[in-house]
């Protein structure tokens, strides 16, 4: 008999883990509050309870190729970046054509979650659930917990002395959904991540003032990378990587500054980052710089002290008249229905063996989905974690020992503060390509690159130098995929499709030239070798 497994949630971490259940034989449910699937991609001009809420206006920060499912390429229509609306047309196209949409039941909250009364012995998990006010108890084999990390708003109004008396307007910006009613007015937003300067672009042409408050800076990136390409395909590349982990630390911090600033200098426009030390996850914005050039937005230190009307800032500088406050402040981490015995959140960090499973339990039948923060995309990052995760459930991949689990989590959080510092938006900060090959190597589908250059030199060359998109996961072993080689292959055609509607005339000549490149520098390298070996 199948295992029954809960998973809770419907949206990217929860869609892929049904489809995981299902490669491995595996009898998935899951549970979804809300009335339809897409979980933080899905837009509702209202904020609904316990769900990630979004604005209207949202798009992706990764690109389609680097943000697909490992199987499934999005459409080469589709644009490279993706309005919410097309993302989650995406997820639909994903759920129909694998099925997954049967194996869900919508409007159901899950209630609570805790060990069965045989759990020692079974592994197995109780669980209550509600829909339309009706309760029902279940008894799961095992259990993915699919709920992410943005619903629980943190809106840290104690931290500022004086806030008690403000009589503007303030909110968290989990509760902002379009640029209506800012009309006139001046806005201090607190923050300085995506959503904070989103925003803050978006409304400066309807408000009288915009200030961003950022107690620690950042850097900013487009969209649009070397050669016009999107960011991640150039960036996210397995070369690249073996460049930034075999430079000095001190060289690799000087390069991501040059680069950084190649754009516009983050020091002339008050946003480099406090601790340039920190490798933090970059704001991804094409508009803001232009926005603080033509003085829509100004970027301020942090607030020192509210006052009824005011705000005043740490480097002395008042703001009067300040209508309203916008905290793009984060989240914070939480499992309502979960007893704390289970998974413990310590400064909204999750004790987590390798950001999936918890240290101390005596059954490995608990796995947390999507609760990462990874410097790249997070959909093929989570399904390869839900990959293992039931691989694990099945026996087919074996946890190691509680000490091991430990020590191992303890030295990636380690790493973790020296890479991304110990704010508590870093709290669950990863690498992505190294993380990536960890997950995929404990599935058995890591791709082998000195074989595949024995084999096929084309495709070998291809994933080393070019993007390291989730394709590359779906060569060998287990879930093994026949497209996924021609996926490939052929993923700079779908980057170009969509961009490329008016054909020009002199791609012969660039082509040509491109050639003429090639020669010369094979010609140089033959002059070496042969001045080598004269000597």
């Amino acid at each position: 008999m199948a295992k029954k497994v809960a998973i809770i949630g419907a949206g990217v971490s929860g869609l892929t883990s049904i489809k995981g259940c299902l490669e491995e034989g595996l009898e998935p449910t899951c549970f979804e509050q809300s009335s339809d699937i897409g979980g933080l991609w899905r837009f509702t001009e209202k904020v609904e309870e316990n769900r990630a809420s979004i604005y209207n206006s949202v798009v992706t920060n990764s690109s389609k190729e680097m943000s697909c499912f490992s199987d499934f390429p999005m459409p080469d229509h589709f644009p490279n970046f993706l309005h919410n609306s097309k993302f989650l047309e995406y997820l639909r196209l994903y759920a129909k054509h694998f099925g997954l949409l049967k194996y869900i039941r919508f409007k159901t909250t899950v209630i609570s979650l805790e060990k069965s009364q045989d759990y020692t012995t079974t592994g197995q998990w109780t669980m209550v659930t509600e829909t339309d006010g009706k309760q029902e108890s279940f008894i799961f084999d095992a259990v993915m917990i699919c709920t992410g990390h943005q619903i629980e708003a943190y809106t840290p109004v104690e931290s500022f002395p004086g806030f008690e008396k403000f009589r503007g307007n303030y909110f968290h910006s989990r509760n902002y959904k379009n640029p209506d009613g800012f009309n006139g007015k001046t806005v201090v937003i607190i923050g300085m991540g995506n959503s904070a300067a989103d925003i803050a672009v978006e409304i400066c042409r309807k408000a009288k003032k915009v200030f961003l408050s950022t107690r620690g800076g950042t850097w900013v990136m487009s969209r649009v990378y070397d050669n016009g390409y999107p960011w991640d395909t150039i960036f996210h590349t397995r070369f690249n990587d073996v460049i930034r982990n075999s430079v000095p630390w001190f060289l690799l911090q000087w390069m991501t500054e040059r680069k950084m600033n190649q754009w516009f200098s983050h020091e002339n426009y008050g946003l480099l980052p406090r601790n340039r030390s920190l490798m933090k996850e970059p704001v991804f914005n094409d508009d803001l710089p232009s926005r603080i050039l033509c003085g829509a937005v100004m970027v301020k230190p942090l607030i020192k002290e509210f006052t009824e009307s005011s705000v005043i800032f740490e480097d002395g500088t008042v703001e009067e008249n300040v209508d309203i406050a916008i905290f793009a402040t984060g989240y914070t981490v939480a499992f309502p229905f979960l007893d704390k015995s289970v998974i413990k959140v310590e400064d909204n960090r999750v004790p987590l063996y390798k950001h999936v499973f918890p240290l101390h339990l005596e059954k490995p039948t608990l796995a947390v989905i999507g609760l990462i923060q990874p410097l790249g995309p997070i959909m093929p990052t989570a399904e390869l974690q839900a990959r293992w995760a039931t691989r694990v459930f099945k026996g087919l991949s074996l946890l190691p020992s509680e000490s091991t689990m430990v020590a191992d989590t303890t030295r990636r959080n380690e790493k973790r503060i020296k890479w991304f510092g110990t704010s508590r938006s870093q709290s669950i900060q990863t690498d992505f390509i190294e993380y990536l090959d960890e997950l995929a190597a404990l599935t058995g589908a890591k791709p082998n690159l000195l074989t595949l250059l024995l084999r096929d030199p084309k495709l070998a060359l291809t994933i080393f130098f070019g993007p390291c998109s989730p394709f590359q996961f779906r060569l060998m072993g287990p879930g093994k995929w026949a497209g996924a080689r021609n996926a490939i292959l052929t993923q700079t055609q779908r980057i170009i499709k969509p961009t490329k509607t008016r054909t020009v005339g002199n791609s012969s000549s660039n082509a040509l030239l491109s050639l003429l490149k090639i020669l010369g520098f094979l010609a140089l390298l033959v002059a070496v070798f042969l001045s080598i070996g004269q000597r």
